[in-house]
């Protein structure tokens, strides 16, 4: 088991409604929620939910040092784990719900782009509903908003509740294909232009 698993299935154990998986996600899966990462300038990225930074190395990887990456995690032992692993990266112990004011306190007022590792079907209608409010509150004119969901969970009623959520909060809704290098099987959702 490696460290990264350890620590995540530790914090699985203790808290698993806000940890929301058993393992790290894979480098595919990685890949594919980080595809909108502007390749040129000195873009604002937001990550939601790092965990352990499956997500978080891959977006630095394609920063390579341009831009700002903010990190914000609700798990305290998680941020001390992720600040451990990535100096660079600006992470923050928060709610993800406090986004616009986060940014803000960083002197940004818009995000180019907002991964998110967020366990959303773990959550509640409304949770979702702020928290979608807050990514679309930082979204700049052309920034992308990415998350993930399981296959196996898709027709289950927390994660049609989550879809029907997107679709009320982005003109643009894409599902991406199934990242079968992933434990278990998943696939990523795209989405842009927050309706006003």
């Amino acid at each position: 088991m490696t460290n990264d698993t350890a620590v995540f299935l530790g914090q699985w154990m203790r808290a698993p409604g806000t940890t929301g998986a058993v393992a790290p996600s894979s480098r595919r899966l990685a890949e594919a929620v980080t595809a909108p990462i502007p390749h040129r300038g000195d873009p604002v990225i937001v990550e939601l939910g790092p965990g352990t930074g499956a997500f978080t190395a891959e977006i630095q990887r394609r920063l390579g040092g341009r831009g700002h990456h903010l990190a914000v995690e609700i798990n305290p032992k998680l941020a001390e784990f992720l600040a451990a692993r990535h100096p660079k990266v600006d992470v923050v112990v928060a709610d993800a719900a406090e986004l616009p004011d986060l940014l803000e306190r960083r002197g940004f007022l818009q995000a180019d782009a907002v991964v998110s590792g967020l366990p959303w079907a773990a959550f509640s209608e409304g949770t979702q509903a702020s928290l979608l409010d807050a990514v679309a509150a930082v979204m700049g004119p052309n920034a992308a908003f990415t998350t993930f969901a399981y296959s196996f969970a898709k027709h289950l009623p927390p994660a049609r509740r989550f879809r029907r959520r997107l679709h009320r909060t982005f003109e643009e809704v894409v599902t991406g294909r199934t990242v079968w290098a992933n434990v278990p099987p998943a696939f990523v959702y795209h989405a842009r232009r927050p309706r006003a």
